[in-house]
């Protein structure tokens, strides 16, 4: 499978509450299921009008039909071509990825 960036318009998805972020998380694991793996939510971003869905699917097809059936917004599939981070930097002695820092 092949790993997307998915863009979902979503006004206000900032102000989503736990319950609705619950129920948002519930159908899109659901919708999943029934995709009988040919698609697999990883995780998502939400920030002040977007959702962003990291995903593994067979196809940009398996995405729109993940959306059309959970009834969630789908406006932009980017696939993943390279992933970089500082844990590619040869010359760090410590992973940042796993500095305090980061962490939400």
């Amino acid at each position: 499978m092949k790993k997307y960036i998915v863009e979902r318009n979503l006004p206000g998805a900032e102000n989503l509450s736990p319950d609705e972020l619950q129920n948002l998380a519930q159908t899109f694991c659901d919708v999943a299921c029934k995709l009988e793996g040919i698609y697999i939510w990883v995780q998502s971003f939400i920030t002040e009008d977007k959702i962003y869905c990291v995903v593994l699917a067979e196809s940009e097809e398996a995405i729109r039909a993940h959306a059309r059936i959970g009834s969630v917004p789908v406006n932009v599939i980017s696939q993943v071509k390279t992933i970089i981070d500082p844990n590619n930097n040869p010359k760090l002695d410590e992973k940042i990825l796993d500095a305090d820092i980061l962490k939400p």
